[in-house]
């Protein structure tokens, strides 16, 4: 089957359980946005880390993915929807993982300037830092748009962008 199936030509897309919608609709932004998070994460991922972050990207990456079949679903089919899940276990882990992160030294001082310290890994992350805040905005938008959205992926994508400034940090100051 090609990947070219022209069902997209009148505007409208596919999501989970043979339902369409319109690509213009906030779904399908956040959905977008996440998409692209993962796809910065993927830059991130090559820039020549330590395996530590990038082991963590990896597991991120994952998590990403469930949260884009739970953005896929429409409210009406939740209870069909037997994939993968973000839960508050995801969310606690982002937060245990930041925390371990921070006892590192890395601290809030001042503003960021993604590449100032010319670390294409922390430049990289901060990337996708602002990418996953833009995701969390579209994920905000729909659920008061009545677009009920999971609770723990808006909590998820809150966490993960302040994890990705920590990252950022960690990377910069290990190359630096």
């Amino acid at each position: 089957m090609s990947i070219i199936t022209k069902r997209g030509d009148e505007g409208e897309t596919d999501l989970l359980f043979n339902r369409r919608i319109r690509k213009s609709d906030v779904r399908m932004e956040f959905m977008g946005a996440v998409d692209e998070l993962n796809s910065a994460l993927g830059l991130a991922r090559t820039a020549g880390m330590a395996s530590e972050l990038t082991a963590l990207i990896d597991r991120i990456q994952e998590k990403l993915v469930a949260a884009m079949g739970q953005i896929a679903t429409l409210p009406e089919d939740v209870a069909r929807y037997s994939y993968a899940k973000i839960s508050a276990d995801d969310v606690a882990w982002l937060e245990s993982v930041a925390k371990e992160m921070e006892s590192r030294g890395v601290r809030y001082t001042d503003w960021a300037r993604p590449g100032a310290e010319g670390a294409m890994g922390s430049a990289a992350l901060d990337l996708a830092r602002a990418v996953a805040r833009r995701a969390e905005r579209h994920g905000w938008q729909l659920h008061e748009q009545g677009g009920e959205v999971s609770i723990d992926v808006r909590l998820f994508l809150n966490r993960l962008s302040d994890l990705l400034w920590i990252m950022a940090r960690v990377e910069a100051k290990d190359r630096g």
